[in-house]
């Protein structure tokens, strides 16, 4: 399969969805994409794109080697930094937006092949095996022969996805709308100032009843669900070019070390290391 690479789509085009092989796999690079089968957008150029919720009928697996992705469902919210991937099981709904130039490798993979493979949207750390493998598997004509290499090639692919870490960049989304008018506005502007009654208000509940649904849709609290908001908003916006000290500015926090802070005691590591471990590069 041809590398995409601004252009629409390659003269063997064909919708995932309809090729008869249990692993179809496409690379693009040079673009801000989202599903290359939902809306052929090999077309988008630099930047953040988005497009709406869409489903396949087959799982999807996108890989990220350069630039951010970000993933919803319903009930929740995925960040894929470089080098790692993303798994939407089959016949999700969900949105993925990119963020930046992206380079990545997308498979979909049939309900029968992905028996093993977890059954909800999730961030995965990819193995330098599962990264070499994917770009393999792009190689691929399209209606590849069944039973050869490629059939073996593919499974092996299955078998180190299903054993790849679960990366911990989720937030979990509530569904309640009026939380939900929250968590938007929180989005939108991250340095929003309020206290937790001051949010209640906004939306028409009492501080004592947002508390408990946000607890009882997330798992969370206020101030906690705030502060993982804030760690992925950072690996995105890191992912984008910005310095800590711009992220820390945009967050709201009054010197870069306290940003610093909080990010090591999320993630285990400074927000220059993290994302240093991800392109390859030197801690800063």
């Amino acid at each position: 399969m041809p590398l995409l690479n601004d252009y629409a789509h390659p003269p063997e085009w064909m919708d995932p969805d309809l090729v008869p092989r249990p692993l179809v796999t496409f690379g693009a690079a040079g673009i801000a994409v989202d599903d290359i089968a939902a809306e052929h957008a090999a077309n988008y150029a630099h930047g953040r794109k988005e497009l709406g919720f869409h489903r396949h009928r087959k799982g999807e697996l996108v890989l990220a080697l350069h630039g951010i992705l970000t993933c919803e469902v319903e009930g929740g919210l995925w960040v894929v930094p470089p080098q790692s991937a993303l798994w939407i099981p089959c016949d999700v709904e969900h949105k993925v937006t990119a963020t930046g130039t992206i380079e990545c490798y997308i498979a979909f993979v049939t309900a029968e092949a992905a028996s093993t493979l977890p059954p909800q949207c999730c961030a995965v750390t990819a193995s330098p095996l599962l990264r070499e493998l994917l770009i393999r598997a792009a190689g691929f004509p399209l209606l590849y022969p069944e039973g050869g290499l490629e059939t073996h090639l593919a499974t092996l692919l299955m078998d180190e996805l299903a054993t790849a870490k679960i990366g911990d960049l989720h937030l979990p989304m509530p569904t309640d709308r009026r939380l939900r008018k929250i968590a938007d506005m929180l989005m939108e502007d991250p340095t929003a100032p309020g206290t937790m009654q001051t949010w209640a208000r906004k939306v028409g509940l009492s501080e004592r009843t947002l508390a408990r649904l946000l607890t009882q849709q997330t798992g969370m609290s206020f101030g906690r669900w705030r502060q993982q908001l804030q760690v992925m908003l950072a690996v995105t916006w890191l992912g984008s070019g910005a310095s800590v000290q711009q992220v820390a500015d945009r967050l709201g926090y009054e010197s870069t070390g306290s940003f610093v802070t909080m990010f090591r005691k999320a993630l285990g590591t400074t927000p220059g290391r993290y994302m240093a471990q991800r392109s390859g590069t030197a801690a800063r």
